[in-house]
């Protein structure tokens, strides 16, 4: 391999890829990478140098109607060559006629829009510790196989797509997957995983703002004393307005960004977005 190259990245380079979003400061977990895989084994990308990996990117293919870009990063040694940017052109190319979403820092979302992405919804980063419950809810379980049919479909409702292959492994130990069921039925799940710099719920979807509390505040004692971070989109008032009486503070702001079509999914549903890099 001489040149530039533009190949698919294996499980071991998707690792690479996410500890260079960790040298940029994006906190990523500790075990992303093969759930990463899962959700589309041939959606991450690279541009390689010389047979040395210059830029990297997700292009997650969700169904034929909608795609998901992330985790874009050049390493510095290779910035400034054009070398990002070619991967970026291509990963679009690839994604074809899908709406494609991206949840964009503001340094670059002027970028994106001349690109033709259009904002649909800020997410902000809430972070804090939590209290233990002081009565746990007699709904909340412990995510099973057994629930997972319920809760994709669930999910599907959340999100702009089915994705049962990610959450079979996004739900898997070593993270932490709680439900609420009530009369049977799954009326919101979330997962937590550890970070390099404490923990992240992700996502957290629910039918109401009490289940997303007691799921919140569920998983968010089992960190312990490490802090805890979720994305929750702008308009989650009021449960954001909790999150700032447990005295968690905003921080990180994103604009999710569509182009073509946005993508119809219950939104009301969304308390916490799944993970910045893949939607």
């Amino acid at each position: 391999m001489t040149g530039r190259d533009i190949l698919t990245l294996n499980l071991s380079q998707v690792g690479d890829l996410i500890g260079w979003a960790k040298a940029e400061g994006w906190n990523p977990g500790l075990d992303d990478a093969a759930p990463f895989i899962a959700a589309d084994p041939k959606g991450f990308l690279g541009c390689f140098v010389d047979g040395r990996m210059a830029a990297g990117i997700s292009a997650i293919r969700y169904n034929d109607r909608f795609a998901f870009i992330g985790l874009y990063i050049c390493h510095p040694d290779f910035r400034g060559q054009g070398h990002g940017r070619a991967l970026w052109d291509h990963a679009l190319t690839s994604l074809g006629t899908r709406t494609i979403g991206l949840d964009g820092v503001p340094a670059q979302q002027a970028n994106y829009a001349r690109m033709g992405f259009a904002p649909a919804y800020r997410t902000i980063r809430w972070s804090g510790r939590v209290p233990a419950l002081t009565s746990p809810s007699s709904g909340l379980v412990s995510v099973t196989p057994d629930l997972l049919p319920q809760i994709a479909a669930l999910d599907a409702r959340a999100f702009p797509s089915q994705r049962r292959g990610f959450l079979d492994a996004w739900l898997s130990p070593p993270r932490t997957a709680l439900a609420i069921c009530m009369d049977g039925a799954v009326r919101g799940y979330g997962a937590l995983r550890r970070c390099h710099d404490g923990f992240k719920i992700g996502p957290l979807f629910a039918d109401d703002e009490e289940h997303a509390e007691t799921l919140f505040e569920a998983l968010a004692m089992q960190a312990g004393a490490d802090e805890v971070h979720i994305d929750v989109p702008e308009d989650q008032t009021v449960f954001s307005a909790r999150l700032q009486r447990l005295a968690f503070t905003a921080g990180f702001v994103t604009a999710r960004m569509y182009k073509g079509t946005p993508p119809l999914h219950d939104r009301h549903l969304v308390y916490g977005v799944t993970t910045l890099e893949l939607g």
